[in-house]
């Protein structure tokens, strides 16, 4: 299915793929409609080319909605598959599963690609969360409490986990994602009581780093903390954007004091992801299906 938020919305290469070939996609399918996590190989005849018959399904995640499908895939340092699943659509999570620990929407998994646990296609990694739990919760779960992490990545000098998480009527978030660790939804949108009329226990739940409002922006785009040598300016800051309005912040933040954001360019795209190359270059996709870059010009002080 490509229709509305379904289609490939994933893919992550192997930490080994110059000596295996190995990559990850996750995509939609229908029919039942659900989310597919596979490992395609390239083409024995042509490196820049995928073998189309060499799919291996690893995991298949019912959807009951054709929205909030998360989508990112990337191998975090410790080398496990990390993969974001939002909620599994329809507003306001109208079936609970970002905080419900049985079920895998609403969630970042990590899993082994390397080896099999039981009748598994991939392994549980033994410092996961709920591995080995006895409460039917699926061992397969990160972290949880999310609404739908469009985009994350990993700073590659700390090693966080940052994360975009789009919210629903009012509040937009980032988070830095921790093994364990509830994100609130859908008791919290952001730093809001979702449901004020109802109990808005925020006990065990993490906050997110920073937060802004619809007046700014609809639907957050995660991006990465900028570590190349283009943009100086940067280095350090976690670069994100807004796929309703275009616009491009920076965020720094080091765990102690309070983040500084700032804006560094109002643009007419629709930022889908932004992308590193091999230099930690910075990338903006545009939805209308281009690529671009941040112009030196946009690093104010």
């Amino acid at each position: 299915s490509e229709a509305g938020e379904e289609g490939l919305l994933g893919l992550a290469f192997h930490p080994s793929f110059s000596i295996n070939g190995f990559f990850y996609v996750d995509y939609t399918a229908g029919n039942p409609l659900r989310t597919v996590i596979a490992r395609y190989s390239i083409s024995q005849d042509n490196v820049n080319q995928a073998d189309r018959n060499s799919e291996q399904v690893l995991l298949e995640i019912p959807q009951p909605f054709d929205n909030h499908n998360g989508g990112q895939l990337a191998f975090g340092p410790d080398g496990y598959l990390y993969i974001a699943m939002g909620d599994g659509g329809g507003a306001g999570d109208p079936h609970d599963n970002a905080q419900n620990l049985s079920t895998l929407l609403g969630k970042i998994l990590r899993i082994d690609v390397d080896r099999t646990s039981g009748s598994l296609k991939y392994g549980i990694p033994s410092d996961n969360s709920f591995a080995g739990n006895t409460q039917g919760y699926r061992e397969e779960i990160f972290a949880y409490g999310l609404r739908n992490p469009w985009r994350f990545s990993f700073d590659a000098v700390t090693g966080w986990l940052w994360a975009g998480d789009v919210g629903q009527n009012r509040v937009e978030e980032i988070d830095i994602i921790e093994e364990g660790k509830n994100y609130g939804w859908n008791v919290m949108e952001g730093s809001l009581c979702y449901n004020p009329s109802q109990n808005c226990n925020q006990t065990g739940l993490q906050p997110p780093i920073l937060t802004y409002g619809h007046d700014l922006g609809i639907s957050i785009t995660g991006g990465f903390v900028y570590r190349g040598s283009r943009l100086l300016g940067l280095t350090g800051w976690y670069v994100y954007g807004d796929f309703g309005s275009g616009r491009i912040w920076a965020l720094e933040y080091g765990g102690v004091n309070p983040p500084v954001n700032k804006e560094l360019v109002n643009t007419d795209l629709s930022i889908t992801s932004f992308g590193l190359d091999e230099d930690n270059e910075l990338y903006v996709c545009d939805f209308g299906g281009k690529i671009h870059r941040l112009a030196e010009s946009t690093i104010v002080p």
